[in-house]
């Protein structure tokens, strides 16, 4: 299977936000799309960084509060790492377990064209483990 697969379910929406916006903004967004990360961009598809929910509660603890006030590109992660949709889910799953990543751009031509997030890549494994049960159910059966 390929991430394609993937993003045909989930589709390909992702919510952005830019750099210069607040980490309390950032939070609002997170909750109003109930998410766990935001892909950081700057305009035209590009993928300046990403920032997690992970990285608001790294950068509370050791700033406190005032880290709301903080402009998003000072918690994000800059060094992103991103997938193209037709690598395999296979080499995703060990990006994401070796890196401890779990949420992934996937990226053409240098521009954003979804995100994949470990929970997507369960979803999609979850499914195509009851599609063979069922198949299989239906040859002993049928």
């Amino acid at each position: 299977m390929r991430i394609t697969d993937v993003l045909r379910r989930k589709g390909d929406q992702v919510v952005t936000i830019g750099p210069d916006h607040t980490v309390r903004a950032l939070l609002d967004a997170l909750a109003e799309h109930r998410v766990g990360a935001l892909v950081v961009s700057s305009g035209s598809g590009r993928v300046d960084g990403i920032v997690s929910e992970r990285d608001v509660v790294r950068r509370l603890q050791s700033v406190g509060a005032s880290m709301l006030d903080l402009p998003v590109r000072e918690i994000m992660t800059a060094d992103v790492h991103t997938a193209d949709p037709d690598a395999s889910l296979e080499d995703l799953m060990v990006m994401m377990t070796e890196r401890r990543i779990r949420h992934v751009p996937v990226v053409v031509d240098g521009r954003l064209a979804g995100i994949v997030s470990i929970g997507d890549v369960v979803k999609h494994r979850i499914g195509e483990l009851q599609s063979e049960r069922d198949q299989l159910t239906a040859y002993i059966t049928g």
